[in-house]
């Protein structure tokens, strides 16, 4: 009977769990509705533009997390603090245009007159456990509190990483509008948001924000989910046009040939964000490897470069600074400017000349 009882109480302690705010919404009514208009869509799923399996061939996920368990990488957490410099933000000209690395794939960015924030990570930790996936000792420098008033929220997906619970309640105040991918708008609304301030858009769908200003939901190669079942919502790369700039703001993704569908109906680019960081050769087709680096670039005809998702977690087995190293390396003699501002530091979007230490080292 104990045994029972046991199961009983196992079963009501998940029920429990999976109904914590921190999940996020439910996909269902109206949007539910739309999402199964989607091209992108099938099977109750959305679908990537290529066959991308979760594991490269010849993996499994048991062998996967076996490795992580034991995992014994050198230098996979940085052994003393990482170097960072606090731009007070809330004390900025709004006339300049400039962008704010908050570690991983968090930047705050001020572009002709406009705040714009993507994917904010400010808790500490990139997993709905507390006490796991913890940032780097010291990476953790803003919070809520150091923002100004945001025009414009943008979350690439909503996987833990790149969207925060308790960072997104802390913010709500100062956001005006949530830009996000098909679906993910349920996770605010169950958080407090109104429906009106949430522009959840389909790949190439468009939206003008603001005189001068259109925003353009893009693929990426990867997947989505916060519990039980992946990929009920969408996951996107953006671009971001602006009446001096125009911005290609990746989020995650491995390589296919949509970067180079982009390149040639969007660029040449002026900016490009791209993921750098958390690749393994287990999972190539959902992160892009550092080889492949130079070829993205190429491809979105970009000009300036900032490589994010690395600096702050370790989610995959390789030196927390070998990702910079790497495409330090990968971008020597290449047609393209490498910006790596460390963390906190004032990075202009208008200064070509400006450079950056290897702080990482």
């Amino acid at each position: 009977m104990f045994k029972y009882f046991a199961v009983a109480g196992i079963i009501i302690l998940i029920l429990i769990m999976a109904n914590h705010p921190i999940f996020g919404g439910t996909i269902k009514g109206k949007r539910l509705e739309r999402i199964k208009k989607s091209p992108n869509y099938k099977d109750r799923v959305f679908q990537n533009l290529s066959l991308t399996p979760s594991l490269a061939e010849g993996f499994t996920m048991r062998q996967v997390l076996w490795e992580f368990i034991t995992d014994k990488t050198e230098n996979k957490k940085p052994k003393n603090l990482i170097p960072t410099h606090k731009t007070d933000l809330k004390n900025q000209s709004i006339t300049d245009n400039f962008l704010v690395w908050m570690g991983h794939s968090s930047y705050y960015f001020q572009l002709s007159g406009k705040r714009f924030l993507v994917d904010p990570v400010f808790s500490g930790n990139a997993s709905p456990i507390p006490g796991t996936t913890k940032a780097f000792a010291g990476t953790d420098i803003y919070s809520a509190e150091d923002f100004p008033e945001i025009d414009f929220l943008i979350i690439s997906h909503d996987h833990y990483d790149h969207l925060d619970y308790k960072t997104i309640k802390e913010l709500k105040p100062k956001i005006k509008t949530v830009i996000c991918g098909l679906g993910v708008g349920a996770h605010f609304e169950r958080w407090g948001f109104d429906e009106n301030h949430i522009i959840e858009l389909d790949w190439y769908d468009s939206r003008n924000l603001d005189n001068g200003f259109k925003i353009t939901s893009t693929p990426a190669r990867h997947f989505s989910g916060r519990l039980f079942k992946r990929n009920t919502t969408l996951w996107s790369s953006f671009v971001l046009e602006t009446p001096s700039k125009k911005i290609f703001l990746g989020g995650d993704s491995g390589y296919d040939f949509h970067f180079k569908q982009i390149g040639e109906k969007f660029g040449p680019f002026d900016w490009a964000i791209l993921e750098n960081g958390q690749y393994n050769e287990k999972w190539k087709y959902i992160h892009t490897l550092p080889d492949e680096f130079g070829t993205v670039v190429n491809d979105l005809n970009a000009k300036n470069i900032f490589p994010v998702h690395s600096g702050k977690f370790a989610l995959a087995q390789h030196a927390w600074n070998e990702p910079l190293e790497k495409v330090k390396q990968n971008s020597l003699g290449k047609n393209f400017r490498l910006c790596t501002p460390m963390i906190g530091e004032k990075m202009s979007l208008d200064d070509k000349s400006q450079t950056f230490s290897e702080w990482w080292k």
